[in-house]
C-alpha cells in the first residue's frame, strides 16, 4: 500500500504501563498462572489441558505515607478467576492452590518493598470450563481447533517514539537503575507524545517513601531521574526530548507521589486483566490494535492469544528480511472450530517506496506468513513455557 509511515506523520501517542502498574501486575500474574497450570498438566496428563485464566482483578488497598516511612493499612486484594480442568483420569489437580501460590511468587519476584504475606490477600475462584469449549479443546487430530472467532494484529517496525517509551520504562525498572536510584518504585507509566520532531515524555513514578527523607530530596531525585532519561534517550533518538515526572505533584502543599511499596495499588488504584499493554508491550492508538486480553489465555487453541503473537512475529520477520518494507501490518482472523494453522483469513499490508518493489517481494511475504503458520506448534509450545511476553 502507499501512504505515510507512522514516522512521517505529525503526531504520535504511545503509552507503556510498567511492570508495577496494577494492570500489568495482574496481566503478569494470570499469564504466569497459565504457564504453571500448563506445566502441571504436562506432568500429570502428558498434555496441556483446557484452561483460560484471563480474568483477574487487583483491588487497591489503603496506606499512610510520610517522608521516610510508609505503612499499608488495608491489604491489597488479588483475585484470579477463569476456567480450568480440575480432574484428569479421576485425579484432582488443585488449580486454585496453584493460582494462589503462583500469584504470591510473581509479586515477590517483581516488587522490592511489598510484604506479600502481610500486605496482600490473594484469592482464586477458577472453576470448570463449559462442555462445548472443553470438548473442542480435545479435538483436532493433532492440530488444535480454534476456540473462538477472533482476530490478532501486529505491526513492525517500532517507531523511535515507540522504542523510546518501551525502553525508558525498562531502563527505569532495570536492576542496574534500581541500584543507582533505589527510591524509584516499580509502578512506572510512560506516556510519549511526538509532535513533528519533538518528543515529550510524561512519566509517573511511585517513589519509595522509606528512601526519601524530605521534600527537597524528593525534588532532587525527580530532577536526577529526568536528566537520566534525557541522557538515555540519546541512545535511541536524535529528536529533541523533554521529560516531566509526576505532574500531579503539588510541592507547596507537600502533596507528592510517594508510596510504601513502590506501587500505586497500595492506595486505591485497581488493576484488571486486558486494560494495559498489548502483546508488543505498548498501547499505540495510532496503530492497528486488538482489544483482546491475551494474558492468561491457554497457549494451545486460544487464538486471541496465539494470533496476536503470531501477527506481531510475522510483521517483524517481514521487516527484518526485506529492508525495503518501511512498515508492515498483519491481521489474522480465526473461525471457531477451524484448525489454528488454517486461519479464516490473513491480511498483510506493507508500505514500500514504489509498487515495483512490492511486486518483487509479494510472494516472499506470503511465504513468511505461511512458514509461521506451519510452525504454529512451536510457537504455542514456546507460549506455554512463558517465552513470549504478552504485555
Amino acid at each position: 500500500v502507499s501512504g505515510d509511515t507512522i514516522e512521517n506523520k505529525d503526531v504520535e501517542f504511545v503509552e507503556r504501563k510498567g511492570i508495577g502498574h496494577p494492570d500489568s501486575l495482574i496481566d503478569g500474574i494470570v499469564d504466569r498462572v497459565s504457564v504453571e497450570l500448563s506445566k502441571e498438566y504436562m506432568k500429570e496428563a502428558g498434555i496441556i489441558l483446557h484452561h483460560n485464566v484471563d480474568k483477574g482483578l487487583i483491588i487497591g488497598g489503603s496506606s499512610n505515607v510520610t517522608f521516610g516511612h510508609g505503612e499499608i493499612t488495608k491489604k491489597i486484594e488479588v483475585i484470579v478467576t477463569g476456567r480450568a480442568t480440575e480432574y484428569f483420569n479421576g485425579k484432582r489437580i488443585n488449580v486454585n492452590d496453584i493460582a494462589k501460590e503462583t500469584a504470591a511468587k510473581y509479586l515477590k519476584e517483581h516488587t522490592r518493598f511489598l510484604d506479600v504475606e502481610n500486605e496482600v490477600a490473594i484469592d482464586s475462584k477458577i472453576v470448570r470450563g463449559s462442555v462445548d469449549l472443553t470438548g473442542l479443546f480435545m479435538r483436532g487430530n493433532g492440530m488444535p481447533l480454534a476456540n473462538d472467532t477472533s482476530f490478532g494484529v501486529g505491526f513492525a517496525p517500532f517507531s523511535e517514539t515507540e522504542r523510546l517509551v518501551l525502553e525508558t520504562e525498562k531502563y527505569l525498572n532495570s536492576k542496574d537503575y534500581k541500584q543507582k536510584m533505589p527510591a524509584v518504585g516499580e509502578d512506572i507509566k510512560v506516556m510519549g507524545l511526538r509532535y513533528k520532531n519533538k518528543i515529550s515524555l510524561t512519566v509517573a513514578i511511585a517513589f519509595i517513601a522509606e528512601k526519601v527523607s524530605n521534600l527537597d530530596e524528593y525534588l532532587k531525585y525527580k530532577d536526577e531521574v529526568s536528566r537520566d532519561i534525557i541522557q538515555f534517550a540519546k541512545k535511541i533518538t536524535d529528536k529533541e526530548v523533554s521529560v516531566r515526572i509526576n505532574t500531579g505533584d503539588s510541592p507547596e502543599r507537600k502533596e507528592v507521589y510517594i508510596t510504601k511499596s513502590g506501587l500505586s495499588c497500595e492506595s486505591g488504584d485497581d488493576g484488571q486483566v486486558g486494560r494495559g499493554n498489548r502483546v508488543n508491550g505498548l498501547i499505540t492508538p495510532f496503530r492497528h490494535m486488538s482489544l483482546e486480553a491475551a494474558a492468561g489465555k491457554n497457549p494451545v487453541n486460544h487464538v486471541g492469544k496465539i494470533y496476536n503473537i503470531m501477527a506481531t512475529e510475522i510483521a517483524k520477520d517481514i521487516v527484518k528480511n526485506y529492508p525495503q518494507v518501511r512498515e508492515c501490518n498483519v491481521a489474522i482472523l480465526s473461525e471457531i472450530g477451524r484448525r489454528i494453522d488454517e486461519p479464516s483469513h490473513t491480511s498483510i499490508s506493507v508500505i514500500v517506496e514504489n509498487k515495483s518493489e512490492f511486486e518483487n517481494i509479494k510472494s516472499k511475504v506470503h511465504y513468511i506468513a505461511d512458514s509461521w503458520l506451519e510452525r504454529i506448534g512451536e510457537v504455542t509450545s514456546d507460549i506455554s513455557l512463558g517465552k513470549y511476553n504478552v504485555f
